[in-house]
């Protein structure tokens, strides 16, 4: 069963009309399936009809892949199969409540491909995310929408990015960092740091147990002028 938060019926016709007019995109962070926070989908869910969105983008690093990683993974933990699996039943219920939606490709979604490359695998032996995943989601390395620029986010933060680039930035890898930076001058550009939707409490995220912990959200980006992070209670 898909969560559905309670909305007054009296407010549908004004948020009907604020999809209508507007771009209003919710900004789904890092979720690493199978290895995603219970609440996290719900919260997603509540996000996109709190604010009356209308479309919808997946950061990156849908999947963990830990089984799979050049490092070491847990020897109590599942088998590469298994945790893919376990991956794949998780997903279903994203692709069931957003079955429309833009994912840019993170550095966890890339680790088999990688493993593939570097055993000289030919690319036309390897499946799409779609098919390996059962999703009909538009998967890319960044995708722009009203000037601005979304990517998954290895390297300098979104307020860097957003300086060195002159453009609003949003991006997501960052598991403890949700915040959106403005930096005003000429123009104004922000950079978003969307948070993320991870189980700290999982092995697959035992590497950080002595951080900082998740920031777990995510972000609402209106027309391109408005940006915002949604914290998870």
């Amino acid at each position: 069963m898909i969560y559905r938060p309670r909305l007054d019926p009296k407010l549908k016709p004004a948020l009907d009309h604020l999809r209508e007019n507007e771009r209003r995109i919710l900004v789904i962070g890092d979720i690493h399936e199978p290895f995603v926070h219970q609440n996290y989908f719900s919260h997603c869910v509540e996000a996109y009809e709190k604010f009356a969105c209308n479309q919808v983008i997946f950061i990156g690093d849908i999947i963990d892949s830990h089984a799979s990683s050049r490092w070491e993974s847990s020897p109590d933990g599942e088998s590469p199969r298994t945790e893919l699996e376990m991956a794949i039943e998780g997903i279903k219920k994203w692709r069931d409540a957003f079955e429309v939606a833009d994912v840019t490709i993170g550095n966890h979604d890339r680790i088999v491909a990688r493993r593939a490359f570097s055993s000289a695998i030919p690319s036309v032996w390897i499946k799409s995310f779609n098919e390996v995943l059962g999703t009909n989601w538009n998967w890319v390395e960044s995708i722009e929408y009203d000037d601005v620029l979304y990517i998954h986010g290895e390297g300098p933060t979104a307020k860097t990015r957003a300086k060195n680039e002159m453009q609003s930035i949003v991006q997501g890898h960052r598991h403890t960092e949700m915040e959106v930076v403005h930096l005003t001058g000429r123009q104004n550009i922000w950079g978003m740091q969307t948070g993320s939707g991870i189980d700290a409490s999982s092995y697959a995220m035992a590497y950080s147990k002595h951080f900082k912990k998740p920031a777990l959200g995510c972000g609402i980006v209106i027309g391109g002028h408005t940006a915002f992070n949604y914290a998870m209670q």
